[in-house]
């Protein structure tokens, strides 16, 4: 039977993430890739670099509890920032 993605609820953890607004998760997410986008050169490209890591982290952290369709959304985000930063670099 399939699961009913909304009636799925997201159970808070307690992990560093938990302390921080998501508000400001966000902004130090832009900030990163904004810079990284405008600065190119191995600087921006590691920037981005720094940001796919933190995506890979939070995929494998939460792999367990994601649906098939959110892990292919995380991959495809993961991939696209690998694409671009290996792209500023040339």
């Amino acid at each position: 039977m399939a699961s009913n993605r909304s009636s799925r609820t997201l159970l808070p953890g307690n992990g560093m993430l938990s302390r921080v607004p998501p508000v400001a998760a966000f902004l130090v997410v832009a900030a990163l890739f904004g810079v990284g986008v405008w600065q190119r050169g191995p600087l921006g490209a590691a920037l981005l670099g720094v940001l796919a890591l933190l995506v890979l982290m939070l995929l494998t952290a939460t792999w367990k509890v994601l649906g098939t369709l959110d892990r292919v959304f995380r991959v495809v985000v993961f991939a696209v920032l690998v694409l671009i930063a290996l792209s500023l670099l040339r």
